[in-house]
C-alpha cells in the first residue's frame, strides 16, 4: 500500500491539474456502480482508465481549466501505468489474505478431531452499550475466577442443608420462594417458575410398612424392626408379599442367573440385596423377571469405607430410593403433568408390580443368620458379623407395604441471561433443589454451586460480558422420586427443547468425595471436557491441574474419568429423551462410596468430616469447571462438539456384534448394514469438518447453519420409527427397547446362551428370533443412517452407498 500511495503522490505532482474526476456510488437500481461526473467536461473529451473503486478529489489550481489540451498526454501515460499499478495492488491483495488465512487456520487447535478450541488469540465482543472493547478468552477466564471467588459457597452449602425440604412440604414452598428471591437480585434477563402437579409416593403413617416372620403355620408371626421407619421406596407397589428368604448380592441379572445355575429356586421368594451398582428400581425390576415376590434392600458395611478416621454409617440406618425403573412422574408416562389437563389413565411400564422396602444393616444380619442352603461364594461374603453369608432359602416372611399416591404440586424456578447473537439457542445448566433428608451431599452442593454461579455470570453482565447464546438456570424439585421436574418440563416443551437447547449440565451428587473425578457424558462432550480440565486446579493436589491428576494415575484420561450417563442421573433424561448432550460431574472417594448418600446422615457435618475439611476447594473446583465450560458452550462462534465421537462408539460396539458374525452367516443373515451405516457417519463428519476448516468463521450466517448441524447431532440419534409415549428413551445408544444396540447385542447373546438360564423376560421362551434380529437391524441402521444424512448437510448433497 505504501508503494502503491507513493506512485498516486507523484502523478499528482506530475499532473497539470486538468479535468478533476469525481466518482459517487449510485442509488437506487443500479446501486453498487460507479458513476463518473466530469467538472466543466467538454463532450468527446477522453476519459481517464479508472483503476480502482475509490473516490479521488484533487485541489482546483488556476487556470486548470484553460490547460485541457494538455491531458491527453497525461492520459496516455496513465493508461501505460494502469497495469503496473493494479498488478501492484493485487499483490498486496493476495499477501494480507494469505497472512490472514495462515492466521485464521492458526487459531483451529483440534481441527483432526472435528472440534475447534477457543485459544487465546479468539477474541469475544462485549455487548453494544459496553466501552471496554474487546475480551478474549483468557480475559473472560480470569474476569469469571475472580468474581467467583468473591461469593459464600460453603455458607449456602450450610444453610441450604439444614432446611426441611421434601418435594411438596411447606419447607420446599419457603426455600422456593428464597431462591426467587436470591435470583430476581441478580442480573438477569428474566425469572419465572414452572409448576407440575405430579403423582408422588409416600408412606402412610397411620399405617407404617411392616416384615413379619412366618410361623411353622404360615400365619405372620414376630415383627422385625424396621428402625428407620421414615425410609422407603417410593413407587413400590402396595400390598403384601409371603415367601422364603434368598440372599441375591446386588440382585443383578447376572446374580439372579447364578443363583438358579445353583439351584436356588426364585420364584415366589423375597430376596435380600445390597445396595450399590445398580439402582433400586433395577434390582426390583430383575428380582420381578425372575418371579420373586419382593425385596429387601439393606446397606452392608463391605460396601463403605472402612477408614477409623472418616465416620461410617450407623448399622440401624436404612437408605431411600425409588424403584420406578424411568423418569419423571410415572401416571402421566410421555406426557406433561400440568394442572387441569387430562391425560390417558395409564400408568408407566417402569413401574413395579412387587413390593420392595430398604432395612437397615441389623435387621438384614437378623435374616441373614437364619439362612441356610449353600455358602455364598467369596465375592458375595459382606462384613456383617456371624457365620458366612449362605444363599437360602431360609424361612418364610410377611411384607406388608401401605405407601400412598398424593397428587402434588412441585415448582421449578429459572432464571435467564439473553444471549447477543443467538438467543433462541439455550445452555442449560440445574441443580436439584429438594432432598428427601439433610441432603447435603445429594442436593444442597449443587443448588449451592448453582446460585453461585448465577450470582458470577451476573457480575460478570455488569462487567461487560454477554454471552452468544442464552444461558439458562434451574432448580429442580421432584429430583428424590427420579428426575420428575425436570423430566417434566422436558415433556411439556420438547417440540421446542430439541431444537433450541444446546447442553445441559447437571450440578447434582458433585461432591461425593475429592479423590477421583468421574464426568457421565455425552461422547459429543468428551473433547470439550478434556480442554476444561486442563484449566483447573487439582483441589488436593497443589500445583497439578484436574487433567494432570488424572492422567498421573491413568494415562488414558477418559478410560479414567469417562461415564456412561445412569438413568438415575437427571442428565439422563435430557439426551436419552430429548436428545440434548448432558454432562454429571462427580467427585469420588477413593475408598468405597460415599456411605451417607439418601440417608438421614447426609449432613453438612458428615460431608465436611468425609472430606476432612476439603469440601469448599472441591466444591469450589466444581464451580470452576462448569463455569468456564458455560462460558465456551454459550460463546464460542462455532459449538464445540466433537460430532465425530459418535463413530468410535458404534465402532467399539462392533467389535461385541462381531462375535456373532459367523453364527449369523450360518443362517444366512449378516451385520452389514451396520458397518455402512457407520461407513457413511465418518463421511459425513469428515465432511462436515472439511467444510468447517475452510470457512470463515467471523461469518454469522454460516456458522448459525453449522452450529444447527452440530447441536442437533443427539437429537439424530433418537429413534423416529418407534412412539415416544411407548419408548420414551429412544436414544439408540442410551435407551431402552428393541429400537437400542443393548437390546440387539442381548438379543444375538440368545445365539450361544441356552434360554434357561436367562431370565423369562430375556429368553421369552422362544430363543434367537430371526425376524425379530431383522426388526431390531432395520431399526439401529436406519436411525444411524439418518443421523449420517442430516449431518452431511442438505439433500442434494448427501452422498451414501447404502
Amino acid at each position: 500500500m505504501e508503494r502503491l500511495r507513493g506512485l498516486l503522490q507523484r502523478a499528482q505532482q506530475l499532473s497539470p491539474q486538468g479535468s478533476q474526476n469525481i466518482y459517487k456510488r449510485v442509488e437506487g437500481p443500479h446501486q453498487g456502480r460507479l458513476e463518473e461526473e466530469e467538472e466543466d467536461r467538454e463532450e468527446g473529451a477522453e476519459l481517464p482508465v479508472h483503476f480502482c473503486p475509490m473516490e479521488l478529489k484533487g485541489p482546483d489550481s488556476p487556470g486548470s481549466r484553460a490547460g485541457l489540451p494538455n491531458l491527453i498526454p497525461w492520459a496516455a501515460a496513465g493508461r501505460r501505468a494502469a497495469p503496473y499499478l493494479v498488478l501492484t495492488a493485487l499483490l498486496i491483495f493476495t499477501g494480507a489474505f494469505l497472512l490472514g488465512y495462515v492466521a485464521f487456520r492458526r487459531s483451529c487447535q483440534a481441527c483432526g478431531d472435528s472440534l475447534l478450541v477457543v485459544s487465546e488469540d479468539v477474541n469475544y465482543e462485549l455487548g453494544l452499550d459496553s466501552r471496554q472493547g474487546t475480551l478474549y478468552w483468557s480475559d473472560l477466564q480470569a474476569m469469571f475466577l475472580r468474581l467467583l471467588g468473591e461469593g459464600r459457597l460453603e455458607d449456602t452449602i450450610r444453610e441450604t442443608s439444614l432446611r426441611q425440604r421434601v418435594a411438596g412440604s411447606p419447607g420446599m414452598a419457603a426455600l422456593a420462594q428464597d431462591v426467587v428471591a436470591a435470583l430476581s437480585r441478580q442480573k438477569l434477563d428474566h425469572v419465572w417458575t414452572d409448576t407440575h402437579y405430579v403423582g408422588l409416593q409416600f408412606p402412610d403413617l397411620a399405617h407404617p410398612n411392616t416384615l413379619r416372620w412366618l410361623d411353622e403355620t404360615g400365619r405372620a408371626g414376630e415383627q422385625l424392626p424396621l428402625e428407620d421407619p421414615d425410609a422407603y421406596c417410593p413407587y413400590s407397589a402396595t400390598g403384601n408379599a409371603t415367601g422364603k428368604l434368598v440372599y441375591a448380592h446386588y440382585g443383578r441379572p447376572e446374580d439372579l442367573q447364578g443363583l438358579r445355575a445353583r439351584g436356588v429356586e426364585l420364584t415366589d421368594s423375597l430376596l435380600l440385596v445390597r445396595v450399590g451398582v445398580t439402582s433400586f428400581a433395577q434390582k426390583v425390576a430383575s428380582a420381578q423377571d425372575f418371579g420373586a415376590k419382593g425385596v429387601l434392600i439393606y446397606p452392608d458395611p463391605a460396601d463403605f469405607s472402612q477408614d477409623p478416621h472418616k465416620p461410617s454409617l450407623s448399622s440401624h440406618r436404612a437408605v431411600y430410593g425409588h424403584v420406578h425403573l424411568g423418569t419423571g412422574d410415572p401416571y402421566t408416562p410421555g406426557f406433561p403433568s400440568f394442572n387441569q389437563t387430562q391425560f390417558p389413565p395409564v400408568a408407566s411400564s417402569g413401574l413395579p408390580s412387587i413390593p420392595a422396602q430398604p432395612i437397615s444393616a441389623d435387621t438384614a444380619f437378623r435374616l441373614l443368620r437364619k439362612l441356610k442352603g449353600p455358602v455364598a461364594p467369596q465375592e458375595w461374603q459382606g462384613r456383617l458379623p456371624g457365620s458366612p453369608y449362605r444363599l437360602g432359602p431360609g424361612p418364610g416372611l410377611h411384607l406388608e407395604v401401605n405407601n400412598h399416591r398424593t397428587s402434588t404440586p412441585i415448582s421449578n424456578i429459572f432464571g435467564c441471561i439473553e444471549g447477543l447473537a443467538e438467543p433462541d439457542h439455550y445452555v442449560v445448566i440445574g441443580a436439584q433443589r429438594d432432598a428427601w433428608g439433610p441432603g447435603a451431599a445429594k442436593s444442597a452442593v449443587g443448588t449451592g454451586i448453582l446460585l453461585e454461579l448465577v450470582r458470577t455470570f451476573s457480575s460478570m453482565v455488569s462487567n461487560g460480558f454477554r454471552p452468544r447464546r442464552s444461558l439458562l438456570f434451574i432448580s429442580w424439585d421432584g429430583g428424590d422420586f427420579g428426575s420428575v421436574g425436570s423430566t417434566e418440563w422436558l415433556e411439556g416443551y420438547l417440540s421446542v427443547l430439541h431444537l433450541k437447547a444446546v447442553a445441559y449440565v447437571s450440578l447434582d451428587n458433585a461432591v461425593l468425595g475429592d479423590d477421583k473425578f468421574h464426568a457421565k457424558t455425552s461422547p459429543l462432550l468428551i473433547s470439550l471436557i478434556e480442554n476444561i480440565l486442563k484449566q483447573v486446579d487439582s483441589p488436593n493436589h497443589s500445583g497439578q491441574t484436574l487433567y494432570e491428576q488424572v492422567v498421573f494415575t491413568n494415562p488414558s484420561w477418559d478410560a479414567e474419568v469417562i461415564r456412561p450417563l445412569p438413568m438415575d442421573s437427571s442428565a439422563y433424561s435430557f439426551t436419552a429423551f430429548a436428545g440434548v448432550p448432558a454432562v454429571e460431574f462427580s467427585f469420588l472417594e477413593d475408598d468405597p462410596a460415599y456411605p451417607f448418600l439418601h440417608t438421614k446422615e447426609d449432613t453438612y457435618q458428615n460431608l465436611h468430616k468425609m472430606l476432612q475439611g476439603r469440601l469448599p476447594a472441591v466444591a469450589q473446583a466444581v464451580a470452576q469447571l462448569a463455569g468456564q465450560l458455560l462460558i465456551r458452550l454459550s460463546h464460542d462462534h462455532l459449538l464445540p462438539f466433537d460430532f465425530g465421537r459418535y463413530g468410535d462408539v458404534v465402532l467399539r460396539h462392533i467389535g461385541s456384534l462381531n462375535e456373532f458374525s459367523g453364527d449369523l452367516k450360518a443362517r444366512g443373515l449378516t451385520l452389514q448394514w451396520v458397518y455402512s451405516a457407520r461407513g457413511d457417519y465418518i463421511r459425513a463428519a469428515e465432511k462436515l469438518r472439511k467444510e468447517i476448516y475452510s470457512s470463515e468463521e467471523r461469518d454469522e450466517r454460516l456458522m448459525r447453519m453449522y452450529n444447527v448441524r452440530i447441536m442437533r447431532v443427539e437429537y439424530y440419534l433418537l429413534s423416529q420409527y418407534v412412539s415416544p409415549a411407548d419408548f420414551p428413551f429412544r436414544h439408540i445408544f442410551l435407551g431402552h427397547g428393541d429400537h437400542t444396540l443393548g437390546a440387539l447385542l442381548d438379543h444375538l447373546q440368545l445365539l450361544r446362551s441356552n434360554s434357561s438360564g436367562a431370565s423369562p423376560k430375556l429368553s421369552q421362551a422362544l430363543g434367537f428370533q430371526e425376524s425379530r434380529f431383522r426388526r431390531q437391524l432395520a431399526l439401529l441402521t436406519w436411525t444411524l443412517q439418518g443421523a449420517a444424512n442430516a449431518l452431511g448437510g442438505d439433500v442434494w448433497n448427501i452422498d451414501n452407498n447404502f
